[in-house]
């Protein structure tokens, strides 16, 4: 039985430690492994992507806290910049939960999502990714599944800003 608690106990060690889609065994994750991505789909304005995020996090009871439109701020500062916008949204019990638990996760609050247009003038939606904070977080049961439920809830609002799903 000690054998079998071992060798689970190294492969979770392993999971935890091993690089994020890295080709080298040992190399450090990339910035783009820690980050959830979704392009806006075709036909899907920056504006309709940003109503429908509205729209979604209020039906599921996350304020938006805060909006940064960092390419505004830059413009005005005379700075050419793509579109960048932040929004920050909040579930103001789940994060005095997590708060309560280890002030750590103040840092990771409140969740973000930015609206980026890149290069090629592709806009995309952007967020951490919470599985990653989720598996080294070390939370009880209670706060497990609150952390997936904001998780989930976060995806949820992205999916429709992507697709425009009002």
């Amino acid at each position: 039985m000690r054998k079998l608690t071992a060798l689970a106990i190294l492969a979770l060690l392993s999971l935890l430690i091993s690089p994020l889609g890295s080709a080298e065994p040992g190399a450090m994750p990339k910035i783009a492994d820690t980050v959830l991505k979704m392009p806006l789909a075709e036909g899907v304005t920056p504006d309709s992507a940003i109503e429908s995020m509205k729209l979604r996090a209020n039906a599921l009871n996350f304020k938006l806290v805060a909006h940064l439109p960092l390419s505004q701020q830059l413009r005005s500062m005379g700075i050419e910049s793509r579109r960048v916008e932040i929004f920050q949204f909040c579930d103001a019990l789940i994060a005095h939960e997590m708060l309560e638990h280890d002030i750590d996760f103040s840092a990771y609050l409140p969740c973000r999502i930015t609206l980026i247009e890149d290069r090629d003038g592709h806009t995309w939606l952007v967020t951490l990714d919470l599985d990653l904070v989720i598996r080294t977080a070390e939370l009880p049961p209670d706060l497990l599944e609150k952390a997936i439920k904001v998780r989930d809830t976060l995806r949820e609002i992205m999916e429709a800003g992507a697709s425009g799903d009002l």
